[in-house]
């Protein structure tokens, strides 16, 4: 599928989707990271998009699974045979084993880091190497992470949000929370459930993120309703109602304002040299969740410092995580 000259290869394994950066070719590859398995055989039965199709409508003889919780590894064996799907994938018909690059979250245990490098190689990779997800994430941004000058980057992925200051290509102050979209995810399901008393699941409260959701509970006012279907629990019969932007908006702010502290966290912990360029450069959003509406005046409004998105948001740490491989030299050393 692509060509010979593919040898090594980054991967973003998120909790939510997996994007595959081939070096000299981009990113060839971009799938959920979920994966459908035959309970009574063990047997793979379809991974990436095809098995999120599956998730809340199997047989009970499938399960589809979501290996990678909180942005490490919760399935090993599950996660090795994503890894080793989408690493075929991504090289296609060259044979020869690639060195791959993986991104963690910068708050991983050493044990954690261990469990991504061997599922990598027990995938198919010559080598494994990490890199710390808000560092690849600055570089995919194109913040002068190398230079003596302070930048800060907030990726929002789907397990973690992982908030960093970076100066002279190193992180200087960082915090890592398990706040993300899975947990806005959650949240809505909550309030739903609480307020309407109407069982939805994971896809239907994705959707109302995507369509609906605002950082900002006065801003959502100006949001329409949307739509949606679910089981009644006092009934248990299948139902569909109305639900408000403003509902939505007040259901995740919790997780807005914990993701809102670990930056101010992050911030005071900061040098004043580096808080200073900060102000003066502001404050870049990577990761799925920077898309949530609003959140960029929410944050600028409680810190007091500007407040951008990232030109390609959901590909930063995948982009960042390919041109580390430049490096990749170095890392062998190490």
């Amino acid at each position: 599928m692509f060509g010979i000259g593919t040898k090594n290869i980054g991967i973003d394994l998120g909790t939510a989707n997996t994007i595959v950066y081939a070096e000299g070719k981009g990113i060839v590859l971009r799938e959920p990271s979920v994966v459908a398995k035959n309970t009574k055989t063990g047997e793979i039965v379809s991974v990436g998009s095809e098995a999120r199709d599956m998730i809340g409508r199997t047989p009970a003889s499938i399960v589809a699974i979501r290996p990678m919780k909180d942005g490490v590894i919760a399935d090993y064996d599950t996660t090795v045979a994503m890894m080793k799907y989408y690493i075929q994938k991504a090289l296609g018909r060259k044979t020869g084993k690639p060195y791959v690059m993986v991104c963690v979250p910068s708050g991983v245990t050493e044990v954690e880091k261990r469990a991504v490098i061997d599922a990598t190689r027990v995938a198919g990779a010559r080598d494994a190497y990490v890199i710390e997800e808000p560092f690849a994430a600055a570089i995919g941004a194109g913040l002068p992470v190398m230079d003596p000058t302070g930048s800060m980057v907030v990726d929002i992925g789907g397990g973690t949000t992982d908030v960093a200051t970076i100066s002279l290509g190193g992180i200087v102050s960082s915090r890592s929370i398990r706040m993300a979209g899975d947990k806005i995810d959650d949240a809505i399901i909550y309030y739903v459930r609480q307020h309407h008393n109407l069982l939805i699941g994971e896809r239907t409260a994705e959707q109302l993120k995507m369509n609906v959701a605002s950082a900002s509970v006065e801003a959502a006012k100006e949001l329409d309703s949307q739509t949606i279907r679910g089981r009644d629990l006092l009934s248990g019969l299948p139902k569909t109602i109305d639900i408000e932007a403003v509902d939505v908006a007040q259901a995740i702010q919790e997780v807005v304002q914990e993701i809102i502290s670990a930056i101010k966290e992050t911030l005071e912990e900061t040098s004043p040299e580096i808080a200073a360029d900060v102000i003066d450069h502001g404050i870049v959003l990577t990761g799925g969740g920077a898309q949530l509406r609003h959140l960029p005046e929410v944050i600028a409004d409680a810190t007091k410092v500007p407040v951008f998105i990232a030109s390609e948001p959901l590909d930063c740490v995948a982009i960042g995580t390919g041109e580390s491989l430049k490096s990749i030299e170095v890392m062998k050393k190490r």
